[in-house]
This record gives structure tokens, sequence and C-alpha cells, in this order.
């Protein structure tokens, strides 16, 4: 049993846990940040049917173009919010079918995770699909063979908003501490995954609005991934 136990343990590590710190660790094929005189601001998780409209009510107030890392199930459930996303010039990338870590897929589930997303997204925009982001950000052995057609997008800073107690104290002065060129910040516009809050993206809306006004009017420039120059 115990020898049974320690065989998976050592398998699991050199599956998941490895190439994830490896990968983490050594940027090979991602990316943390941006050459570009501006932020990338992007979020994962959605769409949500109540806070992603708000949210690009928001940008728009602003005049802000951004990424959107979305989940291939609710892509199919929420069509009109995807569509709604590209017409107005953000960009859209995979984040899998169902907000599964890499860590439990197999190599086969994880090339049908991507596939899926991939063509849920482009029926409704009839765009290329570029970019991924795994949840959680977890690889596997597998994944950057498996996602080598897409540009791996990771973060140069993640402020754990997917809580609601982040988003009461301490979101606002960490994003306002963000505003250096070439920042790539993950943001969550869905509070409806495991170990969120489902009221954490309303804070976050909250606190995003105060930073957006005061960096928009200080000229700092937001961009999509689509405009970066990799």
């Amino acid at each position: 049993m115990i020898v049974s136990f320690m065989l998976l343990f050592i398998l699991f590590l050199i599956y998941a846990i490895l190439p994830t710190i490896f990968i983490r660790m050594s940027g090979r094929k991602i990316v943390k940040r941006i050459h570009e005189p501006a932020i990338a601001l992007t979020f994962d998780d959605g769409p949500n049917p109540e806070y992603t409209p708000q949210l690009l009510d928001l940008l728009k107030k602003y005049g802000v173009k951004a990424t959107f890392f979305v989940v291939g199930s609710k892509v199919k459930a929420y069509p009109d919010i995807i569509k709604r996303m590209s017409q107005e010039g953000h960009t859209i990338g995979i984040h899998h079918y169902n907000h599964i870590s890499s860590w439990i897929l197999t190599p086969f589930h994880l090339k049908r995770q991507l596939q899926m997303t991939e063509q849920a997204i482009h029926e409704l925009t009839n765009k290329k699909v570029t970019f991924y982001r795994p949840p959680w950000g977890n690889f596997n052995l597998f994944s950057l063979l498996l996602s080598k057609r897409f540009k791996v997008i990771m973060w140069s800073h993640i402020f754990g908003d997917w809580k609601a107690a982040k988003g009461k104290n301490g979101l606002l002065n960490q994003l306002l501490q963000a505003t250096e060129a070439g920042y790539v910040l993950l943001l969550h516009d869905c509070g409806e995954t495991w170990g969120a809050d489902k009221l954490a993206p309303y804070y976050m809306l909250k606190c995003l609005d105060i930073y957006l006004q005061e960096n928009v009017k200080k000229g700092t420039k937001f961009i999509a991934l689509e405009e970066v120059n990799f």
C-alpha cells in the first residue's frame, strides 16, 4: 500500500509538479511580461452573465482594450457576451473547456480541452485563437507540446482577487502600484470556480474602476494581446 502510494506520488511529481515548477521558473515558452510601452489587462474564468457585461461596460467607459481567457463551456452558454468582447476589440484566449487543472488531465484530455475551446471561440468570432493560459497556471509534462500552436500567457502580477476579502481590503492598493509598462495583470471576472467567492468580481470591478480612472488620466496605455508585437 505504502509502495503504491509512493509510486503514484513520484509519477504525479514527474507528470505535474516538476513541469509546472520548471516552466514557471525558467520562463521557457511562456510570457510573463510584454515588451511594449503599455500594460496588458487580462481576465480569467468567464464569461459570467452578471459581471462580464459590467466589466465590458467599464472597459468601454475608459476606452481600454483587454484580454479574456475564457472557459469553453461558458462560451457555449453565453455566446452573446463573447460576440460583444470580439466586436469591442478585446482579445479572447483559451482557459480550457472546463475549469480543470492540467495536473489531472491526460494528454488526450488536455488536447480536447484546447480544441473544444478554440472551436467554440472561433465559431462565434471567426477569428484565429492565438493565446492560452492554463487554469491556475498549472502545466503537465505534455502542456508545452500540446499547446505549441498558441502563445502561452502567464502574468507579472496576480492579486488573489477571486476572494471577496481581497477586493474589500488590499486589492486597490496593489493595483495602484501596478503601473509599470510591460506588466501583465491577472484579474477574474467570475467567482464561480473552485476556491473563489461569488461576490469577488463585484469588489474587483469597484477597485478596477478607480485604477482605470487614475491611470487613464495619467496617460497610461493599456493594450490587448492581439496588439502586442511578440
